[in-house]
């Protein structure tokens, strides 16, 4: 039987803080890259929403930092996100994990995990 003091939190199986901020970065770039996404983000995506969406990420797959920003319905309220463009950036997360060799069973958690997001990120 597995001492449950010796589990480790899917945040550190993917490798912390720095694979974390790997995978963000990566992500919005393709979100930005992509043709229907890309338009969310009109003038890019600077730090502060990177911190945003790396703590809000980091504190869901069990690492330390807790979220303190803006309230998540609210902030996607005005932008009338779709499920299938919720669904499209998913598939960036995806390409993501893919891209930084995270094995596929920790990655479908993760994917798994941000889909909880949706009722407060889909809109419209």
């Amino acid at each position: 039987m597995t001492n449950p003091a010796h589990m480790i939190t899917l945040y550190e199986a993917i490798g912390g803080h720095p694979a974390l901020t790997a995978a963000v970065d990566d992500f919005f770039a393709r979100l930005i890259a992509d043709p229907e996404l890309g338009p969310f983000f009109p003038d890019g995506v600077g730090a502060r929403h990177r911190g945003f969406f790396n703590t809000v990420l980091g504190e869901a797959l069990g690492g330390p930092s807790r979220y303190h920003g803006p309230d998540l319905a609210r902030a996607h309220a005005h932008l009338g996100i779709t499920g299938a463009q919720f669904d499209r950036a998913a598939g960036c997360l995806d390409a993501t994990l893919t891209s930084l060799s995270v094995p596929r069973h920790l990655s479908d958690r993760v994917i798994g995990i941000v889909a909880g997001l949706r009722p407060v990120i889909v809109t419209a």
